[in-house]
């Protein structure tokens, strides 16, 4: 079924910058443009990005300051028949404090000013909360205002996390009544085969943000340690950009430091591995890339914390396994694939092709 609609898509950033909302953004347009003929021109929101003019035959343009004037002179105008801008939301990407007001303000005008427009915005983030020391804490109020507006903007909203359509949902003030939550699909591909457990080098991957790796080495090397005790690791891999420690062995098991890799040797890598090791919080798996490429390539997640209740209905001991060294561990081989075979079958009903389906949906659909 092919729409040959075209979109104007704003994001914060594009490739060659490291930002998961612009690799996101960019898989989606791609498998978008495969399975429907939508084309999309990407509006980048950072003045300050750096990167070409066209990517895969995309055209891309960027604001030259952070304006509502400059924002919306890229804006489509009184199109035939429908001008539809997409709008990957968070606040961060847009402005330094996360409170991009031109932003809110150049789409605000837009929708009043345009006939025939559609704004469908893609939630990553809402609003932030913090302690009363911190700029989020003081900055909270406008955040939440800024995305109140967005929310009653929109003709459609779709976010990562059932909390956050709950969020829009009471934003909104009856606005959106139908809010798709889709968690984040695997940045790195989704192999439609993977090998099972028992045919994988015993080896453990630690892949994802520096910060996030970081948390892994410095908060908890225990549950690490436990963890290759346990599955008989031989070695651990760490993917991603450099975490500036002197990384050589955990426990007698050694680290091998492979720095950034391409998304295909990663996946590669992935899939012959036995375990993929987070430090993250579990309440936010469904927005975390590096879950997700866990799962999509059939390893056994394992979490260095446990919610104790299933959040996005991703439960522990069943989708991910918690490494508490008070208990035995897992107790044999299919208890370990079980886990890794229910992971890989709740990212199967979120992938790629399967997001692209939902968004096109509110794409194309008409106000």
């Amino acid at each position: 079924m092919h729409f040959s609609a075209s979109v104007t898509c704003v994001v914060p950033r594009l490739p060659p910058a490291i930002d998961g909302v612009g690799d996101y953004a960019l898989n989606l347009s791609r498998q978008l443009r495969q399975d429907f003929g939508i084309e999309t021109h990407f509006l980048v929101g950072d003045s300050t990005w750096t990167g070409a003019t066209h990517m895969e035959g995309f055209p891309i343009s960027k604001v030259t300051e952070h304006s509502a004037t400059a924002l919306l002179s890229l804006l489509p105008s009184n199109p035939q028949p429908i001008a539809t801008v997409f709008l990957h939301y968070v606040g961060y990407g847009y402005a330094k404090r996360g409170c991009p007001v031109w932003l809110v303000e150049a789409l605000e005008r837009w929708k009043a000013n345009t006939a025939n427009s559609r704004l469908v915005t893609m939630f990553h983030e809402i609003y932030a909360s913090g302690q009363p020391w911190t700029s989020a804490f003081w900055l909270s109020q406008l955040q939440k205002n800024l995305a109140t507006r967005l929310a009653q903007l929109s003709d459609s909203c779709l976010t990562s996390k059932e909390l956050y359509a709950d969020i829009l949902y009471e934003l909104s003030q009856g606005k959106q009544s139908q809010i798709p939550t889709l968690p984040v699909f695997s940045n790195i591909g989704e192999p439609e085969s993977v090998p099972s457990l028992a045919e994988r080098d015993r080896r453990l991957v630690v892949f994802g943000s520096r910060g996030n790796r970081l948390q892994v080495y410095q908060q908890s090397l225990a549950e690490l340690s436990f963890t290759c005790q346990q599955l008989g690791i031989e070695q651990i891999w760490d993917i991603g950009p450099s975490t500036g420690l002197t990384l050589s062995a955990v426990d007698g098991v050694p680290v091998l430091e492979m720095g950034k890799l391409p998304a295909a040797e990663i996946s590669a890598i992935l899939l012959n591995s036995l375990v993929g090791f987070f430090d993250y919080p579990t309440d936010f798996l469904g927005k975390s890339t590096m879950f997700a490429a866990y799962c999509a390539h059939g390893l056994l997640p394992v979490s260095a914390r446990c919610s104790p209740k299933p959040v996005d209905g991703i439960e522990a001991g069943k989708y991910y396994w918690f490494p508490d060294g008070q208990a035995k561990g897992l107790k044999n081989v299919s208890e370990v694939q079980a886990i890794a075979d229910n992971a890989r079958a709740w990212y199967q009903t979120h992938t790629l092709s399967v997001q692209a389906k939902t968004f096109a949906a509110h794409l194309v659909s008409h106000p």
